[in-house]
């Protein structure tokens, strides 16, 4: 018998252990489960070493606290630009680190455009909490066969917010193409969270030339903030500048 390895993630420990102990009584099933982020990803880094990979994890939407070493974040596109949602933003860790692993979100209540998130982030289902164990397990065989599993009532809602986040890339896209070479790589600076001195010092420039980059590039999106900039910016999928490697090199020609 094939054994499906899986990894229950979820701050609120009666409900985990709950539904740890409900999965566990299935014969094909093997479950462990984790109280917050870095002890999730701290079980998956050593279930990994170990030939022992987990296939499927369920994730808490609502898990709190940070997560060390990662990314933190996928935006959430509202007023409030810089919004983190700490679950989603495991299971963009996670795809990331271990792609071949399949994660369903637990959710308390319905939310299109959470849900769209989730599924953006990597997600293969979103699932509400008090869905009956039968209806549990059938979305995680069906996640192991690459389907995505989301509730009917969702559907409608999901494919509007996935429809409008398309939109907002694209021209999110559009403005990115519009900058020079110099201030692409300025703006992934900002992605990285330097600020206008570190910025001058990594890339051999004055601090009053980054400052025109900086307001050139602010004003090339339309944007009139830096928060604003880098959330734009992850829209359009440019990451951070690297800050393990060694720093650029001099290129005059683009400053």
């Amino acid at each position: 018998m094939v054994r499906i390895r899986v990894l229950v993630v979820d701050d609120h420990r009666i409900f985990a252990e709950s539904l740890a102990a409900a999965l566990a009584a299935e014969p094909d099933v093997d479950v462990s489960a984790a109280g917050s982020g870095p002890a999730a990803l701290r079980c998956l880094e050593r279930a990994a070493a170990e030939g022992r990979r987990f296939d499927v994890l369920l994730v808490d939407a609502d898990l709190g606290g940070n997560l060390p070493g990662m990314r933190p974040a996928v935006p959430v596109q509202a007023s409030n630009e810089d919004g983190l949602v700490d679950g989603i933003s495991l299971v963009a860790g996670v795809r990331t680190g271990q792609p071949t692993v399949r994660i369903v979100v637990l959710a308390e209540k319905d939310d299109p455009r959470r849900a769209a998130l989730a599924l953006q982030a990597g997600a293969s289902g979103w699932v509400a909490k008090d869905c009956s164990l039968s209806r549990l397990l059938t979305v995680i065989r069906g996640v192991l066969r690459d389907e995505t599993h989301l509730p009917p009532a969702l559907l409608t809602g999901v494919l509007r917010e996935l429809t409008a986040a398309r939109k907002h890339r694209t021209e999110s896209e559009r403005l990115v193409e519009s900058l020079t070479p110099r201030e692409r790589e300025v703006l992934r600076c900002m992605v990285a969270g330097l600020g206008r001195k570190a910025v001058a010092e990594r890339l051999f420039l004055s601090p009053h030339t980054v400052r025109t980059h900086m307001q050139n590039v602010l004003g090339k999106l339309g944007v009139h903030s830096t928060l604003a900039a880098v959330a734009l910016a992850r829209r359009a999928g440019v990451g951070p500048v690297d800050l393990t490697g060694d720093v650029v090199e001099r290129g005059g020609q683009l400053a």
